[in-house]
């Protein structure tokens, strides 16, 4: 296979390989997508009523990072407001961490595309070159040959780049709108876990 038909290929398989993470992508961050007011209020009704297992099967059986904060809240409500704080962090980041999972190998890839047609075009060109440069009669449609193979993979490198970038804009659009959400939940569930343990805390010291 010839070195700019070999570049060529390299970029169709980047395209095939950046639209499964896309869609793997998509489809994650879809699931991952919940009403978390609407799931918080659920959780602290059950908690005001004190039915602490029940809230955390709830949490266990939704499944999405939303829940896993708030279940990692309920788990350290009784370790102070710090270390509530750092557990709902920890978990927090984590859960962003497996959001972003495979964004920055579709950023890599939508950065390298454009960089493979350049080189493949550039490979184009020296053939050109060489062929110039032999001292032999050529014919014209050699040299257009040459000319529209360097030209046609610099265009697909660009062809592979743009619907890339746009894809993991859209990804990344997606993946701050959860973030905020999470930051959010997060900052709810603190809060109510947070005041219902000084509740609790002044209640036993008045009942002393």
């Amino acid at each position: 296979m010839m070195a700019c038909g070999g570049v060529f290929w390299i970029l169709v398989m980047l395209a095939i390989a950046a639209v499964a993470v896309f869609f793997e992508r998509l489809f994650e961050l879809r699931r991952s997508q919940i009403d978390w007011q609407d799931f918080i209020k659920g959780v602290v009704n059950i908690l005001s009523r004190g039915n602490i297992d029940e809230a955390l099967a709830i949490c266990e059986d939704t499944g999405v990072p939303v829940a896993n904060v708030v279940a990692t809240a309920i788990r350290h409500r009784t370790g102070g407001a710090r270390t509530l704080r750092e557990a709902v962090d920890a978990q927090g980041r984590a859960e962003v961490g497996r959001l972003e999972r495979r964004l920055a190998s579709l950023a890599i890839m939508g950065q390298v595309a454009p960089l493979l047609g350049l080189l493949g075009s550039i490979v184009g060109l020296i053939k050109t070159v060489k062929l110039v440069d032999s001292g032999q009669l050529i014919a014209k449609a050699a040299l257009m040959s040459t000319s529209m193979e360097a030209l046609t993979v610099a265009a697909a490198g660009l062809a592979v780049a743009i619907p890339i970038t746009v894809m993991h804009g859209s990804l990344r659009v997606r993946m701050d709108r959860l973030v905020v959400e999470l930051e959010a939940a997060a900052t709810t569930i603190v809060g109510y876990l947070s005041q219902k343990e000084i509740l609790s805390s002044r209640e036993k010291e008045v009942a002393k």
